[in-house]
C-alpha cells in the first residue's frame, strides 16, 4: 500500500446473512479482479467484528442489523475521480460483471440486497501513512 496513491474512493457498507459469506466472498474475489482490470488500484472489503463505540451510532444500529446478519466494509481505491466515473460506467456493462451479480442478487436466493447498501464517492482529505 505504500506505493499507492489514490485521490478518490468509492465507499461502501451492508449487512449480509452470515450463512452467505464464503459464497459472497468467492464472488467478490472475481468482481475485486474486474474492477482493477477497469482501473481500481486497489480493492478492500472487510468482516465487522468489533462494532460498538460508547457514545456513537453504530453500524449495527445504522444498518439495522438482524440476529443472523453481519456487516461488510468495504473501499474501492482509485487514482482520481475521473478514473472512479469511467470505471463505473463500463463495469455494468461487462458480461463477467452481470453474471456474477446475477448469482448474488437471484431473488430466489438473495445473497447480496443493494438496497441495504450504504455507498458514497469520497475525495481525498487526508492521506497518512
Amino acid at each position: 500500500m505504500n506505493n499507492i496513491k489514490a485521490n478518490y474512493i468509492d465507499g461502501f457498507v451492508f449487512p449480509m446473512q452470515r450463512k452467505h459469506l464464503n459464497e459472497y466472498k468467492k464472488i467478490a474475489v472475481e468482481i475485486a479482479e474486474i474492477w482493477k482490470e477497469y482501473g481500481a488500484l486497489a480493492y478492500f472489503e472487510y468482516v465487522g467484528e468489533d462494532l460498538k463505540l460508547d457514545g456513537t451510532r453504530s453500524f449495527v444500529e445504522i444498518l439495522n442489523l438482524e440476529k443472523e446478519e453481519l456487516v461488510i466494509f468495504g473501499w474501492v481505491l482509485f487514482s482520481s475521480k475521473k478514473e472512479r466515473d469511467k470505471a463505473n460506467k463500463q463495469i455494468p456493462n461487462d458480461p463477467r460483471i452481470k453474471a456474477l451479480m446475477g448469482a448474488l442478487t437471484n431473488p430466489d436466493r438473495l445473497i447480496f440486497d443493494a438496497s441495504k447498501m450504504v455507498y458514497g464517492g469520497f475525495q481525498e482529505f487526508i492521506w497518512a501513512k
